[in-house]
């Protein structure tokens, strides 16, 4: 980028943020039933135009699939309105009864969120940033991918409209006409920014903690997906080929593996083909991982979120029409197998492992080369291999009988509706929890006394 522009992206960082500093002051004075109207009227507004942004998103970057993309953007308003709703954010928000005495929590908005968008969800990313920082009474100023820049300003234009609408002042939302490494740096590095929203990769992510400031980043997922020999082998596909083709694999916690107890190997293996699975030969699995990881450590930009035909395409290979996800058979997890890790893409490596002791250490083989804290699936129906996993895998999710990346995010499970998952300290995350609303708040404790404290000389 001309050192021009980049001064010029630079100088309109620092412009929105102090209009955004300015803006949030005026948010703070509504009250819990001004900002639950408001955050209704946004959700909505972000919900009736989830088609128009879902296409916006996929003709700017190429990544992913129209009607999942839609589906990401009714989760982003509709589904994450109907999760915080009712959450208390303003004021007096709880109280606890200690010996007989309250202990009340009194919340206050940390002030200006900096939100970082990534070009796999340039809008359903956005809305959701928005939604829950302008429910805890922040303002919130993103910085969107280069590669998605228009279709994150698009998502922002609309929220910006809705703050119109209620006659708040519009710069409680703003984002950057572009992007720069040194622009957001600058956004995240500004004196009056209080936290930082970071998805992406992770370098940006460490970026972000870099900066100074409070930051809730996010992990790489690399879930491995175990299928137990109690499992319902027709669902566990089902579930793991729904998760894994949802917007072409750009979800984090898409399935990235698949272990196999042997006892069961040759009726998964089927299957998975009879639904729609692809195994490529031996000769074919080289091509295509040069072609996914051309460098063996980073995936090919050019085949993140494309469906398998244009894939296999790429990658010389001649596969069905009809394929829903090309399997690769592999032996071990090993550090130099670029395929062992996150691929982006309705791809996933498939091994057979001989019994449920087995299957977990590769697990913890998988994760030790990356996703550690993020996800974890099993399909079983033995409660004590599923309670020896959740109680030994390092993750923070451990997803039972259900799609991977539906799961994580609370769609399809009762996790915290969310799309940002915290990886904890495995990750080299602050959180391991499902981002909300609350975790965008101060949180002061009112606290009356319980036992006198006597002076020495009483």
């Amino acid at each position: 980028m001309p050192i021009d522009s980049d001064l010029a992206l630079i100088q309109e960082v620092r412009d929105k943020v102090n209009a955004a500093f300015l803006a949030q002051k005026k948010l703070q004075e509504c009250s819990q039933k001004e900002i639950d109207s408001l955050v209704a009227h946004l959700a909505y507004l972000g919900e009736r135009e989830a088609y128009s942004l879902a296409r916006h998103a996929v003709e700017e970057t190429g990544f992913g699939k129209l009607e999942d993309k839609i589906a990401k953007n009714i989760f982003a308003t509709r589904d994450i309105f109907n999760f915080i709703k009712d959450m208390k954010t303003v004021g007096f928000i709880d109280e606890e009864i200690v010996n007989g005495q309250s202990v009340f929590k009194v919340a206050s908005p940390v002030g200006i969120i900096a939100g970082i968008i990534p070009s796999t969800n340039p809008t359903s990313t956005a809305l959701y940033k928005i939604l829950i920082s302008l429910k805890s009474g922040n303002a919130i100023v993103l910085s969107p991918h280069p590669r998605s820049r228009k279709s994150t300003n698009h998502a922002a234009d609309i929220m910006k409209q809705g703050l119109e609408d209620i006659g708040l002042p519009v710069d409680l939302v703003s984002c950057m006409t572009d992007s720069s490494l040194e622009a957001t740096r600058t956004l995240m590095s500004h004196p009056c920014i209080s936290l930082i929203l970071a998805t992406g990769g992770m370098g940006l992510v460490k970026a972000a903690y870099a900066s100074g400031k409070p930051a809730y980043g996010v992990g790489p997922g690399n879930v491995p997906a175990f299928i137990e020999r109690t499992a319902d082998i027709r669902k566990a596909v089902k579930d793991i080929i729904v998760s894994k083709t949802f917007d072409y694999g750009t979800i984090c916690a898409s399935e990235q593996a698949v272990i196999v107890e042997e006892i069961i190997s040759s009726k998964v293996e089927n299957e998975f083909l009879k639904q729609g699975a692809y195994f490529l030969k031996q000769d074919e699995i080289s091509a295509l991982a040069k072609a996914l990881f051309p460098d063996g450590k980073h995936v090919n930009p050019e085949l993140v979120g494309q469906p398998p035909d244009k894939i296999a395409h790429y990658s010389g290979i001649r596969i069905g029409s009809r394929t829903k996800v090309i399997m690769v058979r592999l032996e071990e997890a090993k550090p130099d197998c670029s395929l062992c890790y996150e691929k982006l893409s309705p791809v996933l490596s498939c091994f057979v492992r001989k019994d449920w002791e087995s299957a977990c250490q590769l697990c913890l083989e998988l994760l030790a080369l990356g996703g550690q804290g993020h996800t974890l699936s099993i399909h079983s129906r033995n409660e004590n291999i599923i309670r020896e996993f959740a109680l030994k895998k390092p993750v923070n999710r451990i997803l039972v009988n259900t799609p991977s990346s539906h799961g994580a995010i609370g769609y399809s499970t009762g996790l915290d509706a969310s799309l940002t998952l915290g990886c904890g300290t495995l990750g080299g995350n602050i959180t391991s929890d499902n981002i909300t609303p609350m975790h965008l708040l101060n949180i002061k404790r009112l606290a009356f006394e319980i036992r006198e404290v006597q002076a020495d000389n009483d």
